[in-house]
């Protein structure tokens, strides 16, 4: 038996947000930016060293962002930037 290859989704469904989606893209794009120190930018380079093209780490770190955004939303803590 064969199996049919599994269709990789990249980016949102038709049931996403679009507009919030280009927030955290813009933030990412912002984030890269930045001057250092910046973790975001160092986890940037570390992924398109690894082979991947840089528009995907560019939504990778979109994720990131997003992931952050959600977990302090969740535990209402209050975010610090790190000196």
């Amino acid at each position: 038996m064969v199996r049919a290859p599994v269709i990789q989704t990249r980016g949102l469904n038709k049931a996403s947000n679009h507009q919030l989606k280009g927030i955290f893209v813009s933030a990412a794009k912002t984030a890269l930016n930045c001057r250092r120190p910046n973790p975001l930018l160092d986890a940037y380079e570390r992924i398109v060293e690894a082979g991947t093209k840089p528009n995907l780490a560019r939504l990778t770190i979109a994720r990131k962002i997003a992931a952050v955004v959600l977990a302090i939303w969740k535990t209402e803590s209050e975010y610090r930037i790190m000196d």
